[in-house]
């Protein structure tokens, strides 16, 4: 199992909208609005480090209102 944990910065007003939207894909586990330099973090969870790649570039970071994110991988 591969986990990652990725920090959203997106449009001011807009973190609601962006944090349904993330909890309709399956692979993420958990997810937190937050306040301050990023407004949303997610936690997800694949059966490889692809899988992972796959995730951020065709379902995270093609959601509309997203300015920018960071992804944290987890290593054990």
């Amino acid at each position: 199992m591969e986990s990652a944990y990725m920090l959203i910065s997106c449009e001011i007003g807009e973190e609601q909208s962006i944090y349904s939207k993330l909890k309709e894909i399956p692979e993420i586990k958990n997810c937190l609005i937050t306040y301050g330099s990023y407004d949303i973090v997610a936690e997800f969870v694949t059966d490889s480090a692809s899988q992972i790649n796959k995730i951020i570039m065709s379902k995270i970071r093609k959601l509309p209102k997203i300015k920018s994110t960071i992804t944290l991988r987890v290593t054990n």
